[in-house]
């Protein structure tokens, strides 16, 4: 009998977590691209220096990288009891001094300087609370105890979910408080709670919405841009005509006209709008398919993950990162309201850019220290109503004969 050969195909990496070294990467060079083209006018209108913009976002990586190789050799299983208490008075500190020495910009109050450098508090509200939540669920995950809404992390998210809104920003509180919520669920709080969550959630976003009218002229220009195209839906339409104007391959890097003066924050939350018109769908297609490889690779980590800690960290993390690329790219689409959250490593800002860094860093490191093992439902439960996750060997992989 012929035996047959089986054709092996080179791996681009040998673990999950090498996967999210590297499309990290990938997407921070076209990011880096897409601002030096969208910023390079408005640098040159507003401080004479088209590299003006690009160069703070290269400093902003170096930072970024360093503190990424950092948490990522660190054991995550440390970042716990202290460090996290020291986190969370450092992170409300630094939301409350927002309010009393944060600079305004377009009628918000959102940044801090610092030496000489401008950082949003609220960015590092994000991972902050991550870190928090997930030690939280982690811990009661590894020794079965009940989970419930009732419960100090929550109360922590909530207090800076509000010290944001104050500023005001609703995207970044919803994307704050919308990461604690996610992983309660993930966790497996009760059916009760889970349905009052809901009634609750959808209540808030009908306040909010009513209770500044801006807001609700947002959802209105939304609904129908085109009646709102000099107004508050301007933005919108323009990232539509942008964005339909690309083509398959785009109008090629630095050809696009959006940037000039014509879509504003171009090089940061509608940076998607330039890189669909410059790149075309092709370019559009490759970051999506990224961050689809992002989100998958994530889940892997956390699936695998050594503890309780470690797969609420991972899970976290991969819902902040792919959370906000589908917030905005569903954004600057017009499928939902303008939000304000960017897309992580493609828009600019420095504080963004360094949380997305240190973010990929922690789940490089929940991905050093995986098991050959994966989560799957048993029959007992660690909440109230849902199966308790239990360690089962993942079969050996097929080399063929």
């Amino acid at each position: 009998m012929n035996e047959r050969k089986v054709r092996s195909f080179p791996k681009l990496w040998v673990s999950p977590a090498e996967a999210v070294f590297f499309i990290a990467g990938i997407l921070f060079l076209i990011g880096t691209v897409n601002i030096f083209s969208a910023s390079f006018v408005l640098g040159g209108q507003l401080f004479k220096d088209g590299y003006f913009f690009i160069t703070k976002h290269l400093i902003s990586f170096t930072v970024g990288f360093f503190v990424m190789i950092v948490a990522a050799v660190v054991d995550y299983r440390k970042l716990k009891g202290g460090w996290l208490l020291l986190a969370i008075i450092t992170t409300i500190g630094l939301l409350l001094a927002v309010h009393v020495a944060g600079q305004d910009a377009n009628g918000a109050r959102r940044w801090l300087s610092l030496a000489g450098f401008k950082f949003q508090p609220s960015e590092i509200a994000k991972l902050t609370v991550i870190m928090v939540t997930a030690a939280y669920l982690g811990a009661r995950i590894d020794r079965g105890r009940r989970i419930t809404l009732n419960s100090l992390p929550l109360g922590v998210t909530l207090i800076m979910g509000l010290l944001v809104l104050k500023q005001p920003d609703m995207g970044t509180a919803a994307v704050i408080v919308g990461l604690s919520l996610v992983l309660y669920v993930l966790a497996g709080i009760p059916k009760q709670e889970r349905i009052y969550l809901g009634m609750t959630v959808a209540a808030m976003i009908v306040y909010l919405v009513l209770a500044a009218s801006y807001r609700a002229e947002r959802i209105w220009a939304w609904i129908d841009p085109w009646a709102y195209q000099q107004t508050s839906g301007y933005q919108t339409v323009q990232s539509l005509l942008a964005i339909g104007s690309g083509g398959l391959f785009g109008s090629g890097l630095g050809m696009g006209a959006s940037k000039f003066n014509y879509l504003p924050e171009a090089h940061t939350d509608f940076a998607f709008a330039v890189l669909c018109q410059e790149m075309g769908f092709v370019g559009a297609l490759l970051v999506l398919i990224l961050f689809s490889a992002m989100a998958w690779y994530g889940i892997q980590i956390a699936s695998r993950a050594a503890d309780g800690y470690g797969f609420m960290l991972a899970s976290g993390i991969t819902a902040l990162i792919v959370g906000q690329a589908v917030g905005n790219i569903a954004m600057v689409s017009g499928v939902i309201p303008v939000t304000g959250v960017p897309l992580p490593f493609i828009s600019f800002g420095g504080t963004s850019l360094i949380v997305n860094c240190a973010a990929v860093g922690l789940l490089i490191s929940v991905g050093r220290h995986i098991t050959a093992k994966v989560f799957q439902p048993g029959s007992r439960s660690f909440g109230a109503d849902r199966p308790r996750l239990k360690l089962v060997k993942r079969p050996p992989r097929s080399t063929g004969a």
